[in-house]
């Protein structure tokens, strides 16, 4: 279907890192307001393509792009990819990333610039070459997946709480610039959420951490404030950091 063919009454979300857990769940809650979704995935193809099935099971359209967002002509080319498939591009949601874990002895350089350029370069990148189209939407959203230690800090994870620090700055400098615009800016920060790892990457903090609820959270908690967010009862909603963690900080 080309970009004419479409729609102009549906909204169209590109959500990067949505091959599993919350990008996925975001996917999916997105998919069931109403929103056509791009599912983006580094390079596993197979897991965005389960992902775009559960979108088109909500009977809006879907698409699946590959590729590495720190990359200026990659993203580039995503961007365009979803405005030549649907003409335009109203919600932006920033999810991508990687959390290793080592201590800030033996922390490389070379580790600490990959964790910088995947959770905070690819956002600029991304929303940057989104801008137009964003701009276009009646209503246009950025919304950046932050990080609860970003906020509490934790042992071993310098690089990402820093990443993750510099998007709450980065979420409340858009805000200013692109409030003019229409475009709305905020950060969701999941925290203690029950996602699949493998046993290498599971956050250490989460085994001593707690939080007043007494569980984890699920992914589609998440994806629920980020749907609300993109939705039009969040238009006076710019500038956020909404914490979503069970009570494990309260700000």
């Amino acid at each position: 279907m080309t970009a004419t063919d479409q729609p102009k009454t549906a909204k169209v979300a590109l959500v990067t890192g949505s091959s599993k857990n919350i990008g996925r769940a975001i996917a999916l809650a997105l998919a069931k307001n109403g929103s056509h979704v791009v599912v983006h995935a580094a390079h596993d193809q197979a897991a965005a393509e389960e992902s775009l099935s559960l979108v088109e099971s909500e009977g809006v359209e879907g698409l699946v792009t590959l590729g590495d967002l720190t990359d200026p002509d990659t993203v580039t080319r995503i961007i365009n990819e979803v405005t030549d498939r649907f003409g335009q591009l109203d919600t932006l949601v920033n999810n991508a990333a990687i959390r290793p874990e080592a201590p800030f002895a033996e922390l490389t350089f070379t580790e600490w610039r990959r964790v910088m350029s995947i959770c905070l370069d690819a956002v600029f990148l991304t929303s940057q070459a989104a801008l137009k189209p964003l701009q276009e939407s009646e209503a246009g959203s950025i919304i950046n997946i932050g990080g609860l230690t970003a906020h509490t800090g934790a042992s071993n994870r310098a690089h990402v709480i820093s990443a993750k620090a510099g998007l709450v700055g980065f979420t409340k400098a858009l805000s200013h610039e692109l409030s003019p615009t229409g475009i709305t800016v905020n950060c969701v920060a999941p925290g203690l959420i029950d996602t699949v790892r493998d046993e290498k990457n599971k956050p250490r903090h989460h085994e001593t951490r707690t939080n007043l609820i007494k569980r984890k959270g699920l992914p589609e908690e998440v994806a629920g404030a980020v749907a609300f967010l993109a939705g039009p009862s969040a238009r006076y909603i710019t500038g956020q950091t909404v914490h979503i963690n069970g009570g494990a900080y309260l700000p």
